[in-house]
């Protein structure tokens, strides 16, 4: 990025950080809190991620693979609900192996190959608050769609549907929630196969002041099957790292680690988040 650009995008974050309200924030987690986003708010997270030696079954590719914008959008529509698009504008990735793989594929060149993320649409929806000892409750329910050209190695272009039950509890600064669901992964190169994976994710926020947080979770899925169909095999990551508020806008950075043989050796996430109001409630 130039630098009269990334001037241009330091000074629109500040402008607008210093302009609109606080949200809990969600970067670089990926499990969801049960809190929504206020009604008449809009969310816009943005970042970038790098993952170390990622492996992808379906094609046979492994590499180096960058995540440029990293979206995501939540919008509250009511005073605990929130619609939410979830992508990655641009996948790349830095081929370092081309072994065996089940698809053909049409790459740019041999050395790299890049792709538009698959989106998906999601659902979340808070169905009690925390009392007493009981924590909060909620679920969140998405579509993720094909949006991606399996040909360029990276995608799997199909459609999956996951469905998940939130809950979160917090004790002072400690702020503990959680998922569990299950994942409906049609098999890419099987007629009629699907693979029903059970959805998993333990994440922590622990509040160092009002500027900083620690973060850390464990998040992914596992395969109901023993064999599981190319293409949908068990998944996790672990994520460390920090939140940082300047002003009223959040930055985040986290470590990456992979939970699987298939998932990135290692990793980092950076990004930010802002909250735009559309209309009040």
């Amino acid at each position: 990025m130039s630098g009269a650009w990334w001037q241009v995008g330091v000074s629109l974050a500040i402008y607008f950080g210093g302009l609109l309200p606080i949200l809990a924030q969600q970067r670089p987690l990926v499990t969801e809190r049960v809190a929504t986003v206020p009604e008449g708010e809009l969310r816009i997270d943005l970042g970038f991620e790098f993952a170390q030696t990622q492996r992808f079954p379906l094609s046979g590719l492994r590499g180096d693979l960058s995540r440029v914008g990293v979206l995501g959008l939540s919008l509250g529509v009511a005073s605990r609900m929130e619609l939410q698009l979830r992508g990655t504008i641009q996948n790349y990735l830095s081929i370092d192996e081309r072994r065996g793989g089940a698809i053909s594929l049409r790459l740019p060149t041999p050395e790299s190959t890049h792709d538009v993320g698959d989106f998906s649409l999601w659902m979340k929806m808070r169905l009690r608050a925390a009392r007493g000892r009981w924590p909060a409750l909620g679920v969140r329910v998405g579509v993720e769609l094909p949006n991606s050209d399996q040909a360029r190695g990276i995608g799997t272009n199909q459609t999956n549907f996951f469905a998940a039950m939130l809950a979160e509890k917090r004790w002072g600064a400690f702020d503990l929630f959680g998922h569990v669901g299950v994942g409906i992964l049609p098999a890419p190169i099987e007629p009629f196969v699907q693979n029903d994976v059970l959805l998993y994710g333990v994440a922590t926020v622990y509040e160092l002041n009002a500027r900083t947080n620690l973060v850390a979770e464990v998040s992914g899925w596992e395969s109901t099957r023993r064999r599981a169909p190319l293409g949908t095999e068990s998944r996790g990551q672990v994520r460390v790292g920090l939140q940082l508020r300047t002003g009223r806008l959040w930055w985040d950075l986290a470590g990456v680690r992979g939970v699987r043989a298939i998932d990135p050796r290692s990793g980092i996430v950076f990004g930010m988040s802002v909250p735009v109001p559309l209309w009040k409630r």
